[in-house]
């Protein structure tokens, strides 16, 4: 016999489904972020092959480091 104090475990018809909530505001695909990103991480490395960091800045390990990865 039962007791109506005890709970029952939830079932899936009682979780919420957040990925059916649609929120306002901008939304922007995967694809967009993805892209950007790589956009940075290019024009970041263009911009250190233009203007390098002075050797003084820079430990020899980092400039061997660099040597071997820009050869």
């Amino acid at each position: 016999m039962s007791r109506k104090g005890n709970q029952l475990p939830a079932s899936s018809a009682g979780l919420l489904r957040f990925f059916e909530d649609e929120t306002e505001g901008v939304k922007i695909k995967p694809e967009i972020i993805y892209a950007a990103t790589m956009a940075l991480v290019v024009a970041s490395i263009v911009v250190n092959q233009i203007f390098p960091a002075p050797p003084s800045s820079t430990s020899g390990a980092t400039q061997a480091f660099l040597a071997l990865l820009f050869r």
